[in-house]
């Protein structure tokens, strides 16, 4: 009989797309880069490039950057709409999956089906799932509000098994992803036992050595609870992002966001000697000045190891959980 560091979990997701684990992560803008990616991927999960906003320059970049190691890219959807020949760009480098996010993701499905590439749709509410469906996605993420930067209101814990309840009954072949808060084996475990098949890990990753994140940041995040986190609309003024309506950021809750609590006006009607300042600061990875985006699950993190590291941790200490159940192990 094999060790239990030696068994895995097999889901409907590692049959899917060919993983040893169920977890991929998530395509965070400016910190999941190619390196990222490659190494969870290497690791036996999947990781996706993070394509944000859009720089076709960058996104050849970090493709390079992962070499030949298979990876996927997600995209801010409502922002790829104003640049959609970056879609063309990607699904040329033939990824693994290609992720929508935070818009209607049904304009691109068809291109995606045509490349013959998995479609994942993250989504904050049922609409969204529904919305997810009917482009035909093959994954679908219920992303709970507890996650680190952009999101919506609903709670992970509850949002998951229903939407797995709509997946079953509406398209049952279609995968479901659980987000928002899990950071290690008791978050993997949960979210199989809550229906899913497997997680999306954010802010885990994003403190991890590979990351594309200031070494100042990371330390916020290693010292701060779950606590010390707020949803807010400040760091999106600040970058002059015109975000849709219901989405805003979770960011640590720092000097920064004290100094424009409740001034919203304020901060647009400065924002021509903010903005740049903002900018200045968040590429010096000053802490106080600009916002750390990192979500709940930072009160779960107290080092910064390889991605790599982080994969085994957490599935080590879910297949421990899980050893009763059986239903996963393997």
């Amino acid at each position: 009989m094999r060790q239990s560091n030696e068994r895995r979990l097999a889901t409907r997701l590692t049959e899917r797309l060919g993983v040893a684990h169920p977890i991929l992560s998530a395509p965070m803008a400016l910190a999941g880069g190619g390196a990222l990616a490659a190494a969870v991927t290497r690791a036996g999960g999947l990781g996706l490039i993070g394509g944000g906003y859009g720089d076709g320059g960058w996104l050849e970049q970090q493709f390079a950057a992962a070499g030949n190691t298979q990876v996927g890219c997600g995209f801010i959807t409502w922002s790829l709409a104003k640049k959609s020949e970056l879609l063309t760009q990607t699904l040329a480098h033939e990824p693994a999956a290609l992720m929508l996010s935070f818009g209607d993701p049904r304009p691109f499905a068809a291109e995606i089906a045509a490349a013959g590439v998995p479609l994942i749709c993250q989504c904050q509410s049922l609409d969204h799932v529904r919305q997810a469906l009917d482009a035909g996605a093959a994954i679908v993420i219920a992303q709970g509000a507890e996650a680190g930067g952009h999101g919506v209101r609903r709670a992970t814990l509850p949002f998951v098994p229903e939407a797995a309840d709509m997946t079953a009954r509406e398209s049952p072949d279609t995968l479901l992803l659980a987000a928002g808060g899990i950071a290690d084996g008791r978050g993997l475990a949960a979210a199989l036992m809550l229906g899913a098949d497997g997680v999306l890990m954010g802010t885990r990753f994003w403190a991890s050595r590979e990351a594309l994140v200031h070494e100042r940041h990371h330390a916020v995040a290693v010292a701060a609870t779950g606590d010390g986190t707020v949803r807010s609309s400040l760091p999106d003024i600040a970058r002059q992002l015109d975000w849709p309506q219901p989405f805003d950021i979770r960011v640590a809750n720092n000097a920064y966001i004290a100094k424009w609590a409740g001034r919203d006006a304020d901060l647009k009607a400065a924002i021509d000697t903010e903005a740049p300042a903002y900018r200045e600061a968040f590429i010096a990875g000053d802490p106080d000045k600009a916002a750390v985006i990192f979500g709940e699950a930072a009160g779960l993190i107290s080092d910064v190891p390889s991605a790599g590291e982080i994969v085994e941790r957490v599935v080590a200490e879910a297949v421990a959980l899980l050893g009763g159940a059986g239903r996963w192990l393997e």
